[in-house]
């Protein structure tokens, strides 16, 4: 009987606590219930002064700044090569030899066409000499009848006097072909010179040599091989390939909207991700001319390479700095509501929300200059715009992702 008593009992105690509790949790509901609505809390970022860029990232290639095969100016065989691929080679350094018999020959005949017509000068001008004797003799006996038949006429028979003057023309006359032989036989020996020098250099192309500072990056003959002339239709088979790799051409597609945009002398960050290297360049050449297929224009970024680092065919990042400005007041580029009229919502001094329409300038990659509507200082609202209305209150918090990226491009301005 006494533990049907107990039973009762702690029952009793146990549905009580029971009624206390729920009783105690409904009180504080309703106390939250009517308690006000903490303000939500929003990510802020301060407008302020810094550099802007509107920047274009395109990929570029490196290629050789000049690239050529080199062929010979004659035919012949490869009497020896003294280069391979890989190899640098300086201006005028001997590629190759080339064994050419029959040029050779004809070396030695301009030679001794030379030396044929210099002799035959010599006894033309032997000739010239022995007609003036003559000529002077035939010439001083005319004068001599000439002066006797004036001092005493009759002396002298006509006949006589005729034929000495006759003589004294033919004499003349012989000595002027004499020096006429003489002079062409000078024009021939220019013309035997000419053909000398002609064979000679001929003979000069025999041996291949670099036109300029390179790297041989492709070898298409061996010793002994049958190179045909450069010249010879038809007939292409380069010795070797010639690359100027110490500079480097960059080329890039620039698309057409940023044509005009684009100047020699425009500074631009090459990054190689092959190398990890990143440095800065100058456009120094664009064709001027939009492709019709892609709508870009070719861009050309010359890249000193004296240690060869940097390889032709590699792959770059090139970013332009279209547009730039210092001191221009910089937000977050997502802190902007677009639209006809762009506008951004801020915080004021007394955690307000406000909307107010703003006029942009340049656009950066993580950020947005605006001209007008803001002032340094100024508290931007960054995301979760939709759900806010001017007029009502916010916590505000720094936007720490966002506002790194915002900190890093207003820092760019002072690399």
């Amino acid at each position: 009987m006494r533990s049907k008593r107990l039973l009762v009992v702690a029952l009793f105690l146990a549905v009580a606590f029971l009624l206390f509790y729920f009783v105690h949790i409904h009180h504080r509901d309703e106390a939250a219930a009517e308690a006000p609505a903490a303000p939500p809390a929003v990510s802020v970022a301060t407008a302020q002064a810094g550099f802007i860029a509107n920047q274009l990232t395109v990929a570029g290639v490196f290629q050789p700044f000049q690239e050529i095969d080199v062929h010979g100016k004659v035919s012949g065989y490869i009497r020896h090569i003294y280069v391979d691929i890989g190899d640098r080679v300086r201006q005028g350094q001997t590629l190759a030899v080339l064994e050419v018999p029959e040029l050779q020959a004809e070396v030695a005949g301009a030679q001794a066409g030379v030396t044929q017509t210099q002799q035959n000068i010599v006894r033309l001008q032997n000739e010239v000499a022995r007609e003036q004797a003559g000529y002077a003799a035939v010439h001083a006996n005319y004068v001599r009848l000439k002066q006797a038949s004036d001092q005493q006429p009759g002396l002298v028979a006509a006949q006589e006097l005729d034929d000495a003057l006759a003589k004294d023309r033919s004499a003349a006359s012989q000595v002027d072909a004499a020096k006429s032989a003489v002079a062409a036989a000078q024009g021939q020996l220019g013309v035997s010179r000419a053909e000398n020098l002609r064979v000679s250099s001929m003979e000069q192309y025999a041996t291949i040599t670099a036109p300029y500072n390179g790297v041989i990056t492709m070898r298409y003959a061996d010793t002994g091989a049958l190179i045909p002339a450069g010249t010879a239709e038809g007939l292409n088979q380069a010795v070797v390939r010639l690359a100027q790799s110490d500079v480097l051409r960059l080329r890039m597609p620039v698309p057409e909207r940023d044509v005009p945009l684009v100047h020699i002398g425009s500074v631009v960050t090459v990054h190689v991700q092959a190398t990890g290297q990143q440095f800065p360049g100058t456009v120094v050449r664009f064709t001027r001319d939009v492709s019709n297929s892609t709508r870009t224009m070719m861009t050309e970024v010359d890249v000193n390479n004296p240690d060869l680092t940097l390889t032709p065919g590699m792959y770059a990042d090139v970013t332009f700095n279209l547009e730039q400005k210092n001191n221009a007041l910089i937000v977050p580029a997502s802190a902007v509501i677009q639209g006809d009229q762009p506008s951004v919502m801020l915080v004021d001094s007394n955690n307000t929300v406000q909307k107010r329409p703003v006029v942009l300038g340049i656009s950066g990659a993580n950020s947005q200059e605006v001209s007008s509507g803001l002032q340094p200082g100024d508290r931007v609202i960054i995301g979760g715009m939709s759900a806010l209305q001017p007029g009502q209150k916010v916590t505000p918090q720094a936007a720490k992702n966002d506002l790194a990226n915002y900190q890093k491009e207003l820092q760019k301005g002072g690399q």
